[in-house]
C-alpha cells in the first residue's frame, strides 16, 4: 500500500507524517513520533492503555487512523503537568495514594481523569467509578485510584492543599 504524507499536531507541535493510511493513530504517535507514554494494550478500543486526547475529548488511539487525526490537536500523557511543569494534582495524588503500580494503564487513566475533573469538579465515587470503567487495571484494584482522583478533584477545588 502507498504511504501518504500528512500533518499531526501533537503536544502543540506538528509533524510530518508519511504513512499508509491504514496506520493507527498509536502507532504513528509511537513509532513516528517517538512519544511512547500512550501504550498499547488490547488493540481493539477495550483496555483504554492507549487513551489520547483528540480536541480535549478522551479517544483510544488504537481505534483511530492516524490520517484522520489532520487538523485536531492531540494531547499525550507527555503533555499532561501541573501548572508548574511538575506533576498535575491528579499524578500527584495517584504518586501519595499509591494507585500506580506497573503503570502500564496509567497514561490511559491519567489522560482521561484529567479530561474528566476538567468537565466535572466536584466527582462523586460512582462517577469516578463509571469513567474509570473504560480503563482495565490489572494490579491496583482501582481503590486506591478513585481516592487519588477524590483527592485531585479536592485540590482543583482549593479544598485540600495539603501535598505529602
Amino acid at each position: 500500500m502507498d504511504k501518504v504524507a500528512f500533518r499531526l499536531n501533537v503536544n502543540g507541535m506538528d509533524h510530518d507524517v508519511l504513512a499508509e493510511p491504514r496506520k493507527l493513530l498509536s502507532d504513528a504517535i509511537r513509532e513516528d513520533i517517538g512519544l511512547t507514554g500512550t501504550h498499547v494494550g488490547c488493540e481493539h478500543g477495550v483496555c483504554g492503555a492507549c487513551t489520547v486526547l483528540i480536541d480535549g475529548k478522551p479517544q483510544r488511539a488504537c481505534l483511530v487512523f492516524a490520517i484522520q487525526a489532520q487538523g485536531q490537536a492531540i494531547t499525550t500523557i507527555e503533555n499532561v503537568t501541573g501548572e508548574d511543569g511538575g506533576y498535575s494534582p491528579l499524578q500527584q495524588a495517584l504518586h501519595e495514594e499509591h494507585g500506580l503500580q506497573c503503570g502500564f494503564c496509567t497514561p490511559g487513566i491519567v489522560v482521561t481523569m484529567e479530561a474528566y475533573l476538567k468537565e466535572n469538579p466536584d466527582p462523586s465515587e460512582r462517577d469516578i467509578r463509571d469513567v474509570l470503567s473504560g480503563n482495565l487495571c490489572r494490579c491496583t484494584g482501582y481503590q486506591s485510584i478513585v481516592k487519588a482522583v477524590q483527592k485531585a478533584a479536592r485540590r482543583m477545588r482549593g479544598e485540600d492543599t495539603e501535598v505529602a
